[in-house]
């Protein structure tokens, strides 16, 4: 099956391993030298439109790729989970 660029960004990624959805393709890792795909890249989305910065960019490795199909693109990959995102840190507030 060939795939061009255009068509693998179209392409939803899903985890194999949860069923997590990740997201769709928005750039490759190229080794131009031997014209092999090294990683899929997934763009983080920006939080509260943008004024809060942005969140992990994903990056799976070609080994992790199990299956890509008309639709969609099956992972074996751990997600890596996100630093806390809590505003005041991880104190803890009583009440007096």
């Amino acid at each position: 099956m060939n795939c061009s660029f255009y068509e693998l960004r179209h392409k939803e990624v899903i985890n194999r391993t949860n069923g997590c959805r990740i997201g769709f393709v928005d750039d490759l890792d190229i080794d131009v030298e031997c014209a092999r795909i090294n990683a899929l890249i997934i763009y983080g989305g920006f939080r509260l439109f943008g004024f809060f910065g942005k969140k992990n960019d994903y990056i799976i490795p070609w080994k992790n790729i199990g299956v890509v199909g008309e639709d969609t693109i099956l992972v074996d990959w751990n997600v890596p989970k996100p630093p806390s995102n809590r505003i005041f840190g991880n104190r803890k507030y009583k009440r007096k």
